[in-house]
């Protein structure tokens, strides 16, 4: 890969809805950055590129019925100087399934003990959804691993009660649908990305305006999706609680939403800023639930502005909708 500039957006690219042009990730042969690692007995795969001595690694962990691919849009801009590292949960993508239970302390474990065999001492820490409330986990049980943590979208402090559960229906009838096609040649859902009635469909309950966004991006999500290890995850997530420790997240945190988040209400990001104590927010308009994927040029910009500030200084609070 070859190695550019950090990019700089313009303001179409920064007011856009998904990305605009040929993205550089399709022009990557990403088998030359994949790897598989040994965490305990358990396989992860999982994206490693880029290198910068002496700057924080950054490690992307996806959410619930993702993979690797749901940074697409985000790894290329950061691995220009940063390392960047996107696992397959196991369970999720191309990792098996665990041999334990899943549970969140479990998956946070493995993060902890990835870093150590990645020799990634600590890290900014960006997780969406699920693995945003991965992220704070390891935040808490394992400090010295977190540098900063950005919660995506994250989930963790509406209880499962409280959840509409007009979405789980339609989530877990998507879920299935992405099974489907998952397993089948990766033409297909390739041919399924192409139709919008189809995206608008399937992934209206995760983006905002999915036939909108390129059929190369969707097609890698689907490709990703519809793994063993969505319904005991959910389970798991559904049933931990956080609320009561994450006020003991000791550094610095970002917190990302869209304002159209059908899965986890918009609320939670104004909880998660009030609870966390060096936390600040920012919220997108006509966004969904995967703000990195719909608003790529804002997310990395917002993300680089977080990542740059020095320890114990802070950017002016701009508009909290953007």
């Amino acid at each position: 890969m070859a190695v550019v500039s950090s990019p700089q957006y313009t303001r179409d690219e920064l007011d856009a809805y998904g990305p605009i042009g040929r993205s550089g990730w399709m022009d990557v042969d990403w088998r030359d950055h994949l790897r598989w690692v040994d965490v305990d007995g358990d396989l992860v795969n999982l994206v490693d590129l880029g290198a910068a001595p002496g700057r924080p690694a950054i490690v992307f962990v996806h959410g619930l019925g993702g993979s690797w691919q749901n940074w697409l849009e985000n790894l290329l801009p950061f691995a220009t100087d940063h390392r960047v590292v996107a696992v397959d949960l196991p369970g999720f993508g191309a990792s098996p399934l665990p041999r334990e239970q899943i549970t969140i302390p479990r998956y946070a474990a493995l993060l902890d003990r990835l870093f150590g065999l990645l020799d990634i001492d600590a890290a900014a820490v960006v997780g969406n959804s699920m693995g945003g409330l991965i992220a704070a986990e390891l935040a808490l049980r394992h400090p010295q691993r977190v540098e900063r943590l950005v919660l995506v979208s994250a989930a963790g402090l509406t209880p499962a009660d409280r959840y509409n559960p007009h979405v789980f229906a339609t989530f877990k009838r998507l879920e299935r649908g992405l099974h489907l096609v998952g397993s089948q040649a990766a033409s297909r859902a390739e041919e399924v990305a192409r139709r919008k009635r189809l995206r608008r469909a399937g992934f209206s309950v995760v983006a905002d305006a999915p036939e909108l966004l390129p059929c190369a991006l969707v097609a890698e999500q689907i490709k990703g999706a519809g793994k063993p290890g969505f319904m005991p995850a959910s389970e798991a997530l559904l049933t931990y609680p956080i609320r009561d420790r994450v006020s003991e997240v000791a550094c610095p945190t970002l917190v990302v939403w869209g304002t159209r988040d059908r899965l986890v209400p918009v609320k939670d990001a104004s909880e998660y800023e009030a609870l966390i104590p060096d936390a600040r927010k920012v919220v997108y308009k006509r966004t969904g639930h995967v703000p990195q994927l719909e608003r790529p040029a804002r997310f990395n910009t917002d993300l680089r502005a977080f990542l740059e500030e020095q320890p114990g200084e802070r950017e002016p609070a701009g508009p909290e909708l953007r």
